[in-house]
């Protein structure tokens, strides 16, 4: 792996998982940062055949693996939760010392976000975490189904009738879940960039053409046009490793 951006004398050894959890790590000072993750194909496609997986890279998943390891947590969707058959986040040897250093528990905690708790609890998510599962839900979901989640995951209520992004993430925040990853999907991920609350965007291009009708990363909210600056850029086998921040000029 090679660094593209930025330019100049780089000391890193990007072969390493050392190296990469280097050059993702999160910025230092108070308050929370939510960056996401996600692959995209050149022309655009977040999925291939209805799932991420093939739009992967051995490089990707080491991104992947390395951006799990630093995160607090996990924020994802109930419809990629189910579509991706997400499992707990395992805890990883190498990087075991650094997160007792940082105060971390063994692996990040898995948020997922169900405005309708239509979830499948009998799930190892839910019935065999390393750390609690937490849910974030809002006031009016369905009693029921509420009472049910809470006796397997922690739930955290955001918003009344839907689930309040914003106010989910700041909860995460007060719990010390501040080192914040979400993974998407789209649909997820269009709501955090048009609520404001993206902070960076972890983004792997994969050098394959996709076609058909698949979505884009972000989707399923309101249009928004916001600046991201690109901060680093890294290449493999034709992969690239793109992060973007929040823009500082706030230009449209």
């Amino acid at each position: 792996m090679r660094r593209l951006l930025p330019t100049g004398p780089d000391v890193t050894d990007l072969t390493t998982l050392e190296g990469l959890a280097e050059a993702y790590a999160y910025p230092q000072g108070p308050g929370s940062w939510l960056r996401a993750n996600m692959v995209s194909s050149a022309d655009g496609a977040a999925q291939v055949g209805g799932l991420s997986e093939g739009l992967s890279s051995e490089a990707d998943k080491r991104i992947f693996g390395v951006l799990r390891a630093l995160s607090d947590v996990v924020l994802v969707g109930a419809q990629t939760a189910r579509a991706e058959g997400y499992r707990p986040a395992r805890a990883r040897a190498q990087f075991a010392a650094e997160r007792a250093a940082r105060g971390q528990g063994p692996a990040p905690v898995i948020a997922v976000v169900s405005g309708r708790l239509d979830l499948d609890l009998k799930l190892p998510l839910f019935s065999e975490p390393l750390v609690p599962t937490v849910v974030v839900t809002c006031a009016g979901a369905p009693a029921e189904a509420l009472r049910a989640t809470a006796e397997v995951a922690e739930v955290v209520i955001a918003g009344e009738q839907r689930v309040d992004l914003p106010a989910a993430v700041a909860a995460l925040a007060e719990r010390g879940l501040t080192r914040q990853l979400t993974e998407g999907g789209p649909r997820l991920l269009g709501q955090l960039a048009s609520e404001g609350v993206l902070d960076e965007l972890c983004l792997s291009l994969a050098p394959l053409l996709a076609s058909g009708d698949a979505p884009r990363i972000t989707g399923g909210a309101a249009a928004v046009a916001k600046r991201m600056d690109l901060v680093s850029l890294l290449e493999e086998k034709g992969f690239l490793f793109a992060r973007y921040t929040r823009s500082v000029t706030n230009a449209a």
